[in-house]
């Protein structure tokens, strides 16, 4: 499982899946149970549906691909 989430997605998700926890908690109703999933997608960094709809909202740096390394090391 690569990344595929951003730091502004995954900050998103996480406000959202707390607010949705907080909403389910205050009306004493079930569905606050649906805001695990945008926090477990923000803790994992990776959410099952964007590879199916070819979306990425990872910058550069949230891969897990090791740098490529250019040039000539210095001695």
């Amino acid at each position: 499982m690569n990344e595929n989430i951003g730091k502004t997605d995954r900050t998103l998700r996480i406000v959202v899946g707390a607010g949705i926890i907080l909403a389910g908690i205050i009306t004493q109703s079930w569905w606050g149970a649906v805001g695990i999933v945008p926090l477990l997608t923000a803790l994992t960094g990776f959410c099952p549906l964007y590879p199916i709809l070819r979306i990425s909202t990872c910058e550069r740096s949230c891969s897990n691909e090791k740098p490529v390394k250019t040039g000539n090391p210095k001695h």
